[in-house]
């Protein structure tokens, strides 16, 4: 027999993850503010890609002429 059946381990492992509950579900306005939060943050930082690239370009056409 040995010392440590696995069987017995894999149960209780499976047993613990399916007894956790559902944080998001839960707690449904702090994952509304972190998407809020993403979206806008991705929207600054295309707004800044922009300009930067708008810039670069009249640079390029200004040196051109």
């Amino acid at each position: 027999m040995p010392a440590i059946n696995t069987a017995i381990v894999a149960r209780d492992a499976v047993h613990q993850l399916a007894r956790r509950e559902n944080w998001a579900q839960q707690e449904a306005g702090v994952v509304v503010v972190f998407a809020i939060v993403f979206v806008v943050g991705v929207g600054l930082l295309g707004l800044w890609i922009s300009k930067c690239i708008s810039k670069r370009k009249a640079k390029k056409a200004g040196m051109a002429a």
